[in-house]
């Protein structure tokens, strides 16, 4: 999956810094047919003949489809879902509610930056991926720190070392923490003052507790902890490469935003998603589809897929998208009809930090992170890396 770069342009230059942890980590689940080609794994994402599969769709229960995650739904009610749920995450709203939040989130951890002169930038961003999911889905009635907290421990628990009884035990009591503390006061609340919130949905659609418990469940991990994984790998790249930095710095938006397209592409969180085959078909391409197969999208594969990146795949070129005429996110945000909700969401908020963090007086670069893995996401973790500035 993860080929040795060989570029005649950039002398073979490999800029990836998590692909070592992925070649280690990423294996296909039992029995599933592995797609590294661009154009393959386009079309079974696109296609109306495949369902959603891994991340423990096998064991969901569709008995009660209305009550089930968007994430785990297909066909019209996951057409209707989220038309119904898009509103939270349309260019309108980013501009005129959530960027509220980011920059309210961004200028009171710069402050704290200046003032202590060193921070953690996977606390910075956890706390501002936090923020931001939390407003979209509705937790704002408890501590925004303690919030932050809470997912960050309830998801270690899940995804840990410990094994057993023990873990169970700890995930469980942790989750219920999430779930009274956090999410039960949002719920009531809600339910007295409804506002443009996911939560809000949940209560108007007369959502079970169990229903709205796994919906923000999938949004803490959709839109908190793959955010803040990227937003600390798009600073170590900037901050670790000059000439990058002072174009991020110098460039206006849609510069920004392919700086952080290709980052991404070469550094997508999530390196695998599975979808099964409900009939057989025909690609473009050729390749023949049978009803019952498991397919793994091999995210880092296809997005260095020569036949569509060009030469020096692993090479980090902000212009790369533009000259080969890709739309932007590459594959890194998933296709077709379950493409990640939250993509330009996350862009945007990494986009308004990291513009604000790389101005910081004296900022550098003290301690990198070092490189995990977290398997309830199938991706990379980046923890540690520590940001010293000039205090004032």
């Amino acid at each position: 999956m993860n080929q040795v770069a060989t570029c005649p342009v950039a002398h073979g230059r490999d800029d990836r810094k998590s692909a070592a942890i992925a070649a280690a980590n990423v294996v296909a689940e039992p029995g599933a047919k592995v797609i590294t080609a661009f154009p393959f794994a386009r079309e079974v994402l696109r296609s109306n003949h495949v369902r959603q599969a891994g991340a423990g769709a096998e064991h969901v229960k569709l008995d009660n489809p209305e009550h089930v995650s968007v994430f785990f739904l297909d066909g019209e009610l996951h057409k209707k879902r989220r038309t119904q749920l898009a509103r939270y995450f349309t260019p309108k709203a980013i501009r005129e509610r959530h960027e509220t939040v980011m920059r309210r989130t961004t200028d009171l951890l710069i402050a704290e930056l200046r003032r202590d002169g060193q921070a953690q930038l996977d606390l910075m961003s956890m706390r501002l991926a936090c923020d931001v999911a939390a407003e979209i889905v509705g937790l704002t009635e408890s501590d925004p720190a303690k919030l932050s907290e809470r997912i960050r421990k309830t998801f270690l628990s899940i995804g840990g070392k410990k094994t057993g009884v023990l873990r169970k035990a700890q995930a469980l009591w942790r989750t219920m923490m999430f779930l009274r503390k956090d999410i039960m006061p949002a719920v009531r609340d809600r339910r007295r003052n409804p506002r443009e919130d996911v939560i809000s949905y949940c209560v108007q659609e007369g959502f079970s507790t169990k229903a709205i418990l796994i919906e923000c469940m999938t949004y803490a991990t959709a839109g908190m902890l793959t955010t803040r994984e990227f937003i600390v790998m798009a600073a170590w790249h900037l901050l670790e490469d000059d000439a990058l930095r002072a174009r991020f710095l110098t460039g206006g938006e849609d510069e920004q935003m392919a700086i952080l397209d290709e980052i991404l592409r070469l550094e997508p969180v999530a390196a695998m998603v599975y979808r099964k085959a409900a009939a057989d078909f025909e690609t473009q391409e050729g390749e023949t589809v049978r009803a019952g197969e498991l397919y793994g999208i091999a995210m880092r594969a296809v997005n260095t897929d020569e036949t569509v990146a060009g030469e020096c795949p692993y090479a980090l070129d902000p212009d790369r998208a533009r000259n080969r005429k890709v739309a932007g996110n590459w594959m890194s945000f998933g296709d077709g009809p379950h493409r990640c909700p939250g993509a330009q969401v996350a862009l945007h908020e990494t986009r308004v930090f990291l513009d604000a963090l790389l101005r910081v007086p004296g900022l550098r670069l003290a301690k990198p992170p070092t490189i995990g893995w977290c398997a309830p996401i199938m991706g990379y973790e980046v923890h540690g890396a520590v940001v010293t500035c000039d205090r004032g």
